[in-house]
């Protein structure tokens, strides 16, 4: 192939790797004969435990579930090709599903991606949870897209045009309606991380809007407003950030520690989430960094410190948490796939994110979730009140 086909090549198989939940490091693990269904009584109190959303909608009610139906509603699937597997068909339809996550692969033509989208909705309509599905993807712009078309500038470029504001919101806009036009209501995007240098990780391929903190939480709030304005909710990543990240940080293939003190994670890269949140914000996606200034041993996405501390607590997120891909290389030693869905889970993350392209891999962990919530390993009331922040979040989209 030419000189320039090659580097286009070169550049996608990159970005493959850079993008969140593309990680597929993991064998997806057998999956055990589900446990003779219980079911869980819900109180249905006042709201005590608030999700967000741009509406400002109440929390929503629970209705009676299962074990599994309890564990599935925190479960994000992936399949691999153009037609969605009956065994992720099956496990929608008993309502052990919460959405799915397409990726590049899924994508033969939009034509195509509508078909399996609509199969996937069918599936949903014979649930007996009664919600839509969060049916998402990455879609940041400029190289790092799934599907075809808008947003065609990255983050850096929307950032340095002459009026970022309005090239921010006209992306949101034009993101909303690709999405919507092949029935997704989910983007894990815009991305907050603030960079440092040019090239670095957060850098290199155009992902951040800018340097300066303000900048980056004044462009990603017109863009998620815009965005969601047309339908499609909005996911912020990375928290606490990946902006310190130098270029091979990668998480997604091994383990990265960033010792940035916890005053400038705090001052530069945390701060441009509270904005965020004010402008509608739903869902926040947590970083798989180690940071020793917030917490010495455990990634962000697995530290009740950070989700409950930092995020929860310090920044006063009351929206949906998820996980960043299960079966990134910075996991490898938090155990099975599955294994990490249940540590995220007991950390405090809401939605977990199984990207092995295989629905073997999100029944897994629907086991491992429902089996903890069996034995007592796992809190239900935490796990409740996660269920219907993502309710919630399903209802309003």
């Amino acid at each position: 192939m030419s000189g320039e086909k090659h580097r286009l090549v070169s550049i996608c198989t990159t970005v493959a790797l850079l993008v969140a939940g593309c990680g597929n490091t993991s064998t997806p693990e057998p999956v055990p004969p589900p446990a003779a269904p219980q079911t869980t009584s819900v109180t249905r109190a006042p709201n005590a435990d608030p999700g967000t959303d741009p509406g400002r909608a109440p929390v929503a009610p629970l209705p009676r579930l299962t074990l599994r139906q309890l564990a599935g509603q925190r479960v994000i699937y992936s399949y691999k090709g153009a037609t969605p597997p009956a065994s992720l068909l099956e496990a929608i339809r008993r309502g052990e599903a919460a959405g799915v996550i397409f990726f590049a692969g899924n994508v033969r033509s939009r034509a195509k991606l509508r078909a399996a989208v609509a199969k996937i909705k069918k599936a949903n309509s014979e649930s007996p949870v009664k919600a839509p599905l969060l049916l998402m993807t990455d879609q940041e712009g400029g190289p790092v897209r799934r599907l075809p078309g808008a947003p065609f500038q990255s983050a850096r470029q929307m950032g340095a045009s002459a009026n970022p504001a309005a090239t921010a919101a006209k992306a949101g806009r034009d993101t909303a309606a690709n999405l919507r036009g092949v029935g997704l209501n989910v983007n894990l995007a815009p991305v907050l991380d603030v960079y440092r240098k040019k090239g670095d990780f957060a850098d290199r391929f155009g992902r951040s809007f800018s340097k300066d903190p303000k900048k980056v939480a004044a462009l990603a709030s017109a863009f998620l407003k815009a965005q969601q304005k047309g339908g499609v909710a909005a996911t912020v990543k990375h928290f606490p950030g990946l902006g310190p990240a130098p270029t091979k940080a990668n998480t997604d293939l091994r383990k990265v520690v960033l010792k940035t003190p916890a005053a400038v994670l705090r001052s530069v890269d945390e701060s441009p989430y509270g904005p965020a949140i004010a402008a509608g914000a739903p869902m926040v996606m947590l970083s798989w960094a180690v940071y020793p200034a917030l917490d010495k041993t455990r990634p962000a996405g697995l530290s009740q410190k950070i989700i409950s501390g930092e995020l929860r607590g310090r920044v006063g997120f009351k929206g949906v948490t998820i996980t960043d891909a299960l079966e990134a290389g910075a996991l490898k030693k938090f155990g099975s796939v599955a294994t990490r869905g249940l540590l995220a889970a007991g950390a405090g993350m809401d939605l977990l994110l199984f990207s092995a392209q295989n629905p073997a891999a999100g029944l897994s962990g629907v086991t491992v979730l429902a089996k903890a919530l069996q034995e007592g390993k796992l809190d239900k009331k935490r796990t409740e009140s996660a269920v219907r922040r993502i309710l919630t979040v399903r209802r309003a989209y």
